[in-house]
């Protein structure tokens, strides 16, 4: 018979290992420039703003709010991301280079998505109130892209370079210009998981 009290304790261990091994896998995948796993853990910025969001996170919902804000700020400091410990982050998110990258408060992010540098994931509200988008699972959104409002971009969508976007898109879209406009991705170019493409 398992012991509950010691289970969990190693279930959480597991967890967390498994965790950070996808996480390593989902750079191994999104970038072909990935060396090895020690260079990825020592070198990607993204990675190391992932894993101080998760800190971040753990504190926040448990109701160590300063805290939580504190570490966030200090991973902002070190790599130049900003992910708010309110947002909601899903698996394996790849943030390839990293720098200018934000994401708000009630922003949230599906599994397997994939992110480049200078990305918004911003708000049009002052009110405490559903006011940064929802983004699906498999979704790439390119450099620059300025995603603004509770808005919902639909899984296995693509959003172009520097495109500006506020209004919702169904799945399998591709997101191009300012404002953005979405078209149907082809069913035959409809990507794997953890292939990203434009």
């Amino acid at each position: 018979m398992v012991n509950s009290q010691t289970y969990r304790p190693r279930h959480r261990v597991d967890a967390f290992f498994r965790t950070i091994r996808e996480d390593i896998y989902a750079v191994r995948k999104g970038d072909p420039a990935a060396l090895s796993k020690i260079s990825i853990v020592l070198n990607y910025s993204g990675l190391h703003a992932v894993w101080g969001y998760r800190i971040a996170r753990a504190l926040w919902v448990r109701n160590r709010k300063l805290l939580g804000r504190s570490v966030s700020q200090f991973t902002r400091f070190l790599t130049g991301i900003e992910i708010h410990p309110g947002a909601q982050i899903g698996r394996r998110l790849f943030i390839d280079h990293g720098m200018g990258v934000v994401i708000g408060e009630t922003a949230e992010v599906g599994d397997d998505v994939l992110i480049y540098h200078g990305v918004t994931l911003g708000g049009v509200s002052t009110k405490k109130v559903k006011r940064h988008p929802t983004i699906g699972d498999r979704v790439m959104i390119g450099a620059g892209a300025k995603l603004l409002g509770p808005i919902e971009i639909g899984s296995d969508s693509s959003v172009g370079a520097n495109s500006v976007v506020t209004k919702s898109a169904p799945p399998n879209s591709i997101l191009t210009g300012v404002p953005a406009r979405a078209r149907s991705r082809a069913p035959q170019l409809a990507h794997e998981p953890g292939d990203w493409i434009i």
